[in-house]
């Protein structure tokens, strides 16, 4: 793990001016040679190590130049011909940055031009490299700024995980402020309510113990913690929420210690990210999601804090899915890095990013006190349907995607102005029912001369039968 701390001091940047040939294969040795890589198409939240991350394995990187809001950067290599195996390379096959395929070609420049004399060391560097090894607790901006701030000003903190950086920026790129980047001088890049990595836990401190039997029975109403930057206003938060106990499904009692789950025993064919997102999001919104490509049948799950890593634990350790057993753990990853990206069998990608999604169901206090946290059972509560679907077209739907009818129906009545209905689908055992959340939890329903279609939304009930 390593991190960037930048202090205090006027850095005057500056861009080069280089011009390429957009097309590639052939097209991209109009321009000679050069130890300078231009590199286009990234995605607005790459920053130097996702660069570095990527591109080392084409040789030793000198430096880089990231060109803010341009989506571009200048990568120099330490050998013309480290430049030339990625050129060549980015031609043939795409190359990922950050998750994103991104465009190379040679700079007009020979060597990027380091700003405010920083070849000369004399000069230093306003950046500091922190190599931090075997952590004993998460490190965070908080803890970094806490050691760092009484020493100078800190103006920015990046924090990225990886094995070895042969650059050091002469200045931070910080697109948000959350636990892993920080820019002191920009307060308002906060992003979007509840989606921030590692955020202030909606449902509150999670429980020290469960009780076998407890289950339906709601806690004591916990306070939201006060003395977090990530605390709503209180006109959008309340100061107290509750939600009922879980019933434990496994041996799992401790907490865990990342928001990043590993969940091994997934089906190579029939399992890909939605699915997973379509399962796990019922513990806990969901930031990405990530086959692991030397472990098959093994990915990563990054949640939005700890706590949803304990009740996706809890209640989906060792259930079955498509006739192989999840065995879900916590991970020893803080983050899920989008690097080796490749094609399940089902041919979506083996990478997804779900923070911006709506289908997350706790963005909010408000949401998050609608959920229920309930283990899987044979009954599925639906909701957020058409008025004009009927039990025939929910059965369709599930012939349709080979997954197993349910047994027994039922209809909520609904206020005549209503736009949706909701209603319970029983099935012939609990895995039966798994199956089809996994697959058609959020499956877009359209109907005739509908503007928008509606997105079905599954979840486990609380009724053991109909």
């Amino acid at each position: 793990m390593r991190e960037l701390v930048t202090y205090s001091a006027s850095v005057t940047v500056v861009y080069h001016l280089c011009y390429c040939v957009l097309q590639d294969g052939a097209d991209s040795h109009r321009i000679s040679p050069s130890p300078v890589v231009h590199v286009r198409g990234l995605c607005e939240s790459v920053v130097e190590a996702d660069l570095i991350d990527a591109l080392e394995k084409f040789g030793p990187i000198c430096y880089v130049m990231m060109m803010p809001f341009k989506r571009q950067a200048l990568v120099e290599f330490s050998a013309v011909d480290s430049a030339d195996r990625c050129v060549s390379c980015g031609a043939t096959e795409p190359v990922y940055i950050a998750g994103q395929q991104a465009h190379f070609n040679y700079s007009t420049s020979k060597r990027i031009t380091r700003p405010t004399s920083a070849d000369n060391p004399n000069m230093g560097n306003k950046v500091l490299l922190l190599s931090i090894q075997n952590p004993l607790y998460p490190i965070t901006t908080d803890v970094l700024y806490t050691v760092c701030n009484p020493i100078g000003s800190v103006l920015r903190i990046v924090i990225f995980k990886r094995n070895g950086i042969q650059a050091m920026p002469t200045r931070l790129n910080v697109i948000k402020n959350d636990n892993e980047s920080w820019d002191y001088t920009k307060p308002h890049l906060r992003r979007d309510r509840g989606k921030g990595r590692q955020r202030q836990a909606i449902l509150g401190e999670h429980p020290s113990s469960y009780s076998e039997n407890s289950y339906g029975q709601t806690c004591p109403l916990l306070p939201l913690p006060s003395n977090s930057r990530y605390k709503l206003s209180s006109v959008d938060v309340p100061d107290m929420v509750s939600y009922p106990l879980p019933q434990s499904s496994c041996s799992y009692s401790g907490h865990a210690s990342s928001s990043v789950a590993m969940v091994s025993g997934l089906h190579p064919s029939k399992m890909n990210c939605t699915r997973i997102f379509n399962l796990f999001c019922l513990y806990g919104n969901i930031e990405k999601v990530k086959f692991m490509k030397s472990v098959p049948g093994t990915a990563l799950v990054e949640m939005g804090d700890e706590y949803a890593v304990d009740r996706a634990i809890t209640h989906l350790n060792s259930i079955k899915v498509f006739g192989k057993r999840l065995n879900v753990c916590v991970s020893k990853q803080h983050a899920v890095i989008p690097s080796q990206v490749f094609e399940l069998e089902d041919g979506s990608s083996s990478y997804k990013d779900f923070a911006m999604t709506r289908n997350n169901r706790f963005s909010s206090a408000g949401q998050a006190s609608k959920n229920i946290i309930q283990p899987p059972s044979a009954v599925l509560h639906y909701y957020n349907v058409p008025p004009c679907v009927s039990q025939d077209h929910l059965l369709r739907l599930c012939t349709e995607h080979d997954v197993p009818g349910f047994i027994k129906f039922k209809m909520f009545d609904a206020k005549p102005s209503s736009k949706t209905i909701s209603g319970l689908l029983e099935f012939d055992n609990k895995t039966e029912a798994v199956e089809v959340l996994t697959v058609l939890n959020h499956y877009q329903i359209r109907i005739p001369n509908g503007s928008n279609p509606y997105t079905l939304k599954l979840c486990f009930s609380t009724s053991s039968h109909l």
